[in-house]
């Protein structure tokens, strides 16, 4: 059976997390000083380019929410500039996306998010917003992960998506989640 609108994002907000958590676990190998080093690419470090997924991930998922944030969400460049923090917190706003993605319905995908951008607030299709969103964060993740292989660390595997057949390779990162299969598909799989 073909997954549902729904499913789709939910499926989307699901790995987007993953990626993020292999990310910041191969990040975690790397010293203060090599995370913050200036490199070649948008933002000058990994540090940088993460803080900033952060950061735009608190703007957007606190619209999707209904929050008022806005701007503010960005207030400092590099609110974490320690990896663990920053996965800390990465985390925690990855599953306040998928809560947004898990009470999503066909309706409340068409519906507008009110983003608050300080002069304005901006109308924007939760779907379109949401596409926005993971689009943003795979562009930025893919700059990091170029960065990461200028370091002694190997980056890991981000392209990947939950399919058959690769449950060992997922199973532990996926117990650290608190996922299963599941979780992220349903019991239809």
């Amino acid at each position: 059976m073909p997954a549902s609108r729904v499913q789709t994002y939910r499926a989307m907000a699901y790995n987007n997390a993953w990626a993020n958590h292999r990310l910041l676990t191969a990040c975690e190998k790397l010293t203060p000083d090599e995370f913050a080093a200036t490199r070649t690419s948008f933002f000058p470090s990994i540090a940088a380019t993460l803080n900033h997924n952060l950061t735009i991930d608190w703007f957007y998922v606190d619209a999707l929410e209904g929050g008022d944030l806005g701007p503010r969400a960005w207030a400092v460049e590099i609110p974490h500039p320690l990896v663990a923090d920053l996965k800390r917190e990465q985390a925690a706003v990855d599953r306040r996306l998928l809560a947004v993605c898990e009470a999503l319905t066909d309706e409340a995908l068409s519906a507008n998010a009110h983003v608050n951008r300080i002069k304005r607030v901006q109308l924007e299709r939760r779907d379109r917003l949401l596409l926005h969103l993971f689009q943003h964060q795979v562009h930025h993740r893919g700059q990091a992960h170029a960065m990461l292989a200028g370091t002694p660390v190997k980056p890991p595997q981000l392209d990947e998506f939950f399919s058959i057949g690769e449950a060992p390779l997922r199973a532990e990162e996926f117990r650290e989640l608190g996922w299963t299969e599941a979780t992220v598909w349903g019991r239809t799989g």
